[in-house]
C-alpha cells in the first residue's frame, strides 16, 4: 500500500467515522417486504423497541408488502445511504428471488450493505379443520389419489419453496396458489378457499392454538418447543424433509462503515436483549442467531447457492 492510498483510506474511514458521530440523532425507519402481523413485521417492531429504547429515537415501521418483496427492496435501495432507512428481511428477498424470477429490480448484493443477521425460524402445515386430513399421510394420499385436485397457498418465497419441494419430496402433485403476504394466504385457508399452506410459526400457530387451524407438522429437523405435540414433516410420512428461514437487516449501498457498525451493535444488542425474547423470538419459537455485517455477507451467499439448488430440485421455472 503506498502513501497515497494509505491516505485515502484515512481520509474515507474519517469521513465515515464523522458520519456515525451521533448516529442517530433522528427517527429510523425500518421497511418490511411483508404485511403487519406476519413473523418479520413482529421481529422489526420487537428490534425497533429496542433500538429506541438504547438511543430515544423512534424507529418507524414501514410495512411495503407485495410483489414478493420487490417494492420493499427497492425503496431501501433506493433510499439515502445514511443508516436512516434499514430493510427488515428474510431470506425471500436476499437468496430465493434471484432463483425464482428472471429479473430482479434489484441487485441482492450491489445495492445493500449487509448489517446482521436477525434470527432463524421453522414453518408449520397447516390445514382447515374440517379437512379429511388428520396427518401429513393422509394429506399426501389424498393428493396421490387425485393429482392437481388440492392446493397450496403461500405468500413469501420461504411458504412457497417450502410447499414446492413438499410435493417433489412426497412426489405428489398440488396447485400452487400465490398471496402478498402469509397472512392473506392463512385468510383463505381459513375460508376454504385453499387446501394447505406452510406458512412461518409466527402466523401459523396461533391459528392452531386458537382451533381455527389444524398443525400437521413442523418442517425442522426437530419438534418446535412451542408445539411438541406436532410430529417434524419427516417424522409425519416425508422422509428427510427439512425447510426453515432466516431474519437479517440490510441498508443502502455505500451507508458509511461506522454508521453500518454502529446499526450492527444496536440490533445485535436488541436481539440478544430479554425484552426481545420475550416479545417475539420464544412466542414464535425463533432462535437467536446474530451476526457482524461480514458474517453475513458471506452466510447470504451460502444461502443463495442452497436455496438455487432447492429450485432447481424442485423443478420451479423462473417467472
Amino acid at each position: 500500500m503506498n502513501r497515497f492510498t494509505s491516505f485515502a483510506l484515512a481520509a474515507v474511514l474519517a469521513a465515515s467515522a464523522a458520519h456515525a458521530e451521533g448516529f442517530p440523532d433522528k427517527p429510523i425507519t425500518f421497511v418490511v417486504p411483508f404485511a403487519a402481523g406476519t413473523a418479520t413485521d413482529q421481529i422489526a417492531r420487537a428490534l425497533g423497541n429496542g433500538v429506541t429504547a438504547e438511543t430515544k429515537q423512534a424507529v418507524v415501521i414501514d410495512n411495503k408488502a407485495g410483489a414478493s418483496g420487490f417494492i420493499a427492496s427497492q425503496q431501501v435501495a433506493k433510499a439515502p445511504a445514511d443508516g436512516y432507512t434499514v430493510l427488515i428481511t428474510t431470506n425471500t428477498t436476499h437468496a430465493a428471488n434471484e432463483h425464482l424470477f428472471k429479473r430482479l429490480p434489484y441487485d441482492p448484493l450491489k445495492d445493500y450493505a449487509p448489517i446482521a443477521a436477525l434470527g432463524k425460524g421453522g414453518q408449520i402445515m397447516v390445514v382447515n379443520p374440517s379437512s379429511p386430513a388428520k396427518t401429513v399421510a393422509d394429506f399426501v394420499a389424498m393428493a396421490k389419489k387425485s393429482p392437481g385436485k388440492y392446493s397450496f397457498g403461500s405468500g413469501s418465497s420461504s411458504s412457497r419453496i417450502a410447499g414446492e419441494l413438499f410435493q417433489q419430496m412426497a412426489d405428489i402433485k398440488l396447485l400452487h396458489v400465490p398471496y402478498k403476504s402469509n397472512t392473506l394466504a392463512v385468510t383463505d385457508l381459513l375460508g376454504g378457499q385453499i387446501d394447505m399452506m406452510i406458512t412461518d410459526t409466527a402466523t401459523g400457530l396461533p391459528q392452531v392454538k386458537s382451533g381455527k387451524l389444524r398443525a400437521l407438522g413442523v418442517s425442522g429437523s426437530k419438534r418446535s418447543p412451542l408445539a411438541p405435540e406436532v410430529p417434524t414433516i419427516a417424522e409425519a410420512g416425508v422422509k428427510d424433509y427439512e425447510m426453515g428461514y432466516w431474519f437479517a437487516a440490510y441498508a443502502p449501498a455505500r451507508t458509511p462503515p461506522a454508521v453500518v457498525k454502529r446499526l450492527n451493535e444496536l440490533l445485535v444488542q436488541a436481539a440478544r436483549s430479554d425484552v426481545a425474547k420475550a416479545a417475539f423470538y420464544e412466542p414464535t419459537g425463533t432462535d437467536v442467531f446474530t451476526t457482524s455485517p461480514e458474517d453475513l455477507a458471506k452466510f447470504q451467499a451460502a444461502e443463495s447457492q442452497k436455496w438455487g439448488r432447492i429450485v432447481k430440485a424442485a423443478g420451479i421455472e423462473a417467472e
